[in-house]
């Protein structure tokens, strides 16, 4: 998909920069994660509930 049109976010705790985050998009059934400092490469996507299991447990190993 491409994402150009998507809003991206990214959090105010990222650096004194701002170029060391991710950023994230919520599409229509998906949500686009992609590296601040490279916005020209392509975003990682996956779907809203494996991104809300991510955040769930940042650090944590997989079960």
């Amino acid at each position: 998909m491409s994402t150009p049109d998507l809003h991206w976010s990214k959090s105010s705790y990222s650096g004194g920069a701002g170029d060391n985050c991710i950023e994230v998009a919520r599409g229509t059934g998906s949500v686009h994660v992609r590296d601040s400092k490279d916005t020209h490469r392509p975003a990682l996507t996956v779907s809203p509930t494996a991104w809300a299991r991510f955040l769930r447990h940042p650090g944590a190993p997989a079960s």
